[in-house]
């Protein structure tokens, strides 16, 4: 498969899932995601977010190496929307190294409270959050007061998802 063809070729759920299913659980095909993901042109790395955040999902241990660049490309400026919804999509699925959780919690933190910041992102990020409040429970009480903050300024989806992150905490 020509992979980069085939990302530009339709952005639909039926061409994620072929990206999906031709990844499987190889490596080198990974990394040939990846690396679109991370260098190509601003329409590649959009619709490669999709099929990696499903790839990493289902195997999150062929991201074992490449960790430290999904959250370094998380602070990148200007980046498209879809990286940052489909990456931290793949945060709140997975266990994240110990090593990065101040920068992902920090990223977080920055994203849930970003007036700018749509609602899916938003929503991922604070189920990241509550993640990782089960390990470090001081920053319950700073999330609970940002989602409160937000409450009555954000959509349903928002809404809904903080109110069983509230229950939780």
């Amino acid at each position: 498969m020509d992979l980069r063809k085939t990302i530009l070729k339709e952005h639909s759920k039926r061409n994620c899932n072929r990206i999906v299913k031709w990844v499987g659980g190889s490596e080198k095909r990974f990394k040939e995601l990846f690396q679109l993901f991370l260098n190509d042109e601003y329409r590649v790395v959009q619709r490669a977010a999709w099929p990696l955040s499903y790839v990493l999902i289902n195997d999150p241990g062929l991201l074992k190496n490449n960790f430290g660049k999904l959250i370094q490309n998380l602070s990148k400026p200007g980046m498209h929307v879809a990286v940052k919804r489909n990456t931290f999509r793949i945060l709140q699925s997975i266990s994240i190294p110990k090593r990065y959780h101040g920068e992902v919690m920090s990223l977080s933190f920055e994203y849930l409270n970003s007036v700018d910041e749509t609602v899916a992102v938003k929503v991922f990020s604070m189920k990241v959050l509550a993640n990782l409040s089960l390990i470090y429970p001081e920053i319950k009480t700073e999330l609970k007061l940002m989602l409160e903050d937000q409450w009555d300024q954000q959509s349903i989806a928002f809404r809904n998802r903080a109110r069983k992150i509230l229950k939780t905490l």
